[in-house]
């Protein structure tokens, strides 16, 4: 052998095996990866004593045998270190938000993520997730690099390769059948674990959310309603006002209207207004809840569509009303493409507005002169007008609110809502509440003011609900089957004119009487056709929450 050959086999053998690589890889993962996996069973009442530990091995052993599987098909000389890359990093950024929140990832996190503009997306960092990110995902990457792989012939490395997988599935065959009885109760029990297995809970999300478009067709757009009419106005009646303002993250128990032990909302108390309490969401996200709400489906037709539809929007510009819709959010999630709209981040306010983010007051600013734009002919028909709300927007409530509204202190001023204690989160959080229940009190202040060319009124839902640390959870977007009531109960709200309330037919004692009524999402777009008396074969009379109050039903 020459010395030259020498020097390399002494380097080869230097450098470590790929396959201990993918396997400390794997098993750091499967550990320091997973804490908020870990900190979840270690609270589970059936995980105590030996047997308790041996499920808790079994189930990181399941786990790291599985990575092993991912990482047996990424396994080759120019792979295995940016695969190994992508898993630190996903697992790091996971980890975080899983442990600070409380949330868990699923497709729906994915979307919500996809759809974050780059304000919210700012409002998340902080120092706590950088230094996270640096542990956990650029330290292990750091060592990643550093170490020397040893290069084996394709043909060796294709048998490596094999072997590793099938013997990872030995490992997990043989480790469900020793820990089986366990396993299959906790989970069946406990399902939110499956959702923080890190980072295999991220890459199946992203997973579903791509194959959608292969399970729903996506380029045709569902025509809806095109027979859509409203009634023809009475001698002597004003068209219709309609604002459906669209909440955003807010609470429903956290309303002083509701029975809240704090006045949250003083304006809203000054006002003969319908609060209907018993109302859940279509979903925990924004991303979910707001194309749901607006759809003919209903919540479990709608998370099943093969196809995509034309939204209550659509239904209300067929039969030919005046609809404008006012964004002071990230979007309508595709409800409003196809009628006039206004984003206020494009405005420049020198008090609503700063560092391209506006109060919610800035979408009543100018709001007369928007409704002459519209055309004269929908305008003598009805107008709908809504405003897409910032409302109580999280983690960063503080910056949701003029400091004129900041009444409960000490409030969180940080997006890192974990440093904080739950008193000023809570604070914090009602003050966005406390600056809607005015935004709110201003609209029904310039719909009274229209009432004279008008028959106004107003409509308050918020998309979802939010969580404030209650069992460490914050903010929102876990699976609904195991979200919390206060993540998925929202506050609907009415307020009718009297020239509305004459015009209708409706019975507003009648409308109060239904506080405690069960009622979900799925009842927003028929009531809202409801309101503004549109008839269309969509229509269904009995999801529409104000049907049985007309004087003449």
């Amino acid at each position: 052998m020459t010395s030259k050959s020498k020097r390399t086999s002494d380097s080869q053998h230097s450098r470590y095996h790929p396959a201990w690589v993918a396997v400390l890889g794997s098993l750091w993962l499967s550990s320091i990866g997973n804490m908020a996996l870990w900190t979840q069973v270690y609270q589970l009442p059936e995980v105590t004593g030996l047997r308790g530990f041996a499920f808790a091995l079994g189930f990181g052993l399941i786990i790291a045998a599985t990575l092993m599987i991912l990482l047996s098909f990424f396994n080759w000389r120019w792979l295995l270190k940016p695969t190994l890359t992508v898993f630190f990093l996903s697992a790091a950024s996971g980890a975080y938000f899983m442990v600070s929140y409380g949330i868990v990832i699923d497709s729906s996190m994915i979307t919500n993520v996809v759809q974050t503009d780059t304000k919210e997306a700012l409002d998340l960092m902080n120092w706590r997730m950088l230094i996270s990110l640096l542990l956990l995902g650029i330290l292990p990457c750091w060592f990643l690099w550093k170490t020397p792989v040893r290069a084996l012939r394709w043909r060796q490395q294709a048998l490596n390769n094999t072997f590793m997988g099938l013997a990872s599935l030995v490992v997990i065959v043989a480790t469900s059948l020793a820990v089986f009885q366990d396993f299959s109760s906790i989970m069946r029990n406990h399902t939110q674990l499956r959702y923080l297995v890190n980072p295999l809970n991220s890459f199946y999300a992203i997973g579903t959310v791509a194959a959608k478009p292969f399970q729903r067709e996506n380029k045709t757009l569902l025509p809806l309603g095109r027979d859509a009419k409203v009634a023809a106005l009475k001698p002597g009646e004003k068209p219709p006002l309609l604002l459906l303002v669209l909440g955003e993250t807010a609470r429903m128990g956290n309303f002083g209207v509701n029975g809240y032990e704090r006045p949250t909302t003083p304006e809203l108390a000054k006002e003969n207004i319908i609060s209907l309490k018993g109302v859940m969401s279509c979903g925990t996200s924004t991303a979910t809840s707001v194309p749901c709400m607006f759809s003919h489906l209903g919540k479990e037709e709608f998370e099943s569509r093969k196809n995509n539809y034309e939204s209550l929007i659509d239904v209300l510009n067929h039969a030919g009303l005046a609809v404008l819709w006012i964004d002071n959010q990230s979007g309508c999630k595709g409800v409003c493409e196809r009628v006039p709209q206004a984003l206020t981040k494009e405005l420049k306010h020198p008090t609503l507005c700063k560092d391209g983010e506006c109060f919610d007051e800035i979408m009543l600013q100018e709001i007369d002169q928007r409704i002459q734009t519209l055309p004269a002919e929908r305008r003598a028909k009805g107008v709908v007008i809504v405003m897409h709300q910032m409302g109580s927007h999280g983690p960063a409530y503080y910056k949701r609110v003029p400091d004129n509204f900041k009444k409960f202190q000490p409030e969180c001023t940080s997006n890192a809502l974990q440093q904080c204690s739950r008193e000023q989160v809570v604070n914090s959080f009602d003050n966005t509440i406390l600056y809607t229940d005015y935004f709110l009190g201003q609209a029904i202040q310039w719909l009274k003011k229209s009432e004279a060319a008008s028959a106004p009124a107003l409509l308050y839902v918020s998309d979802h609900g939010e969580s404030l640390g209650e069992n460490n959870l914050y903010l929102h977007g876990l699976p609904y089957r195991v979200a919390p009531d206060v993540q998925k109960r929202v506050p609907w709200i009415t307020w009718l004119s009297p020239r509305f309330e004459k015009q209708s037919g409706l019975i507003n004692t009648c409308l109060k009487n239904k506080t405690d009524t069960a009622l979900t999402h799925d009842n927003y777009f028929h009531s809202v056709l409801g309101l503004m008396n549109v008839s269309s074969e969509v229509y269904q009379e009995k999801l529409d929450v104000h049907a049985s109050c007309r004087s003449n039903s």
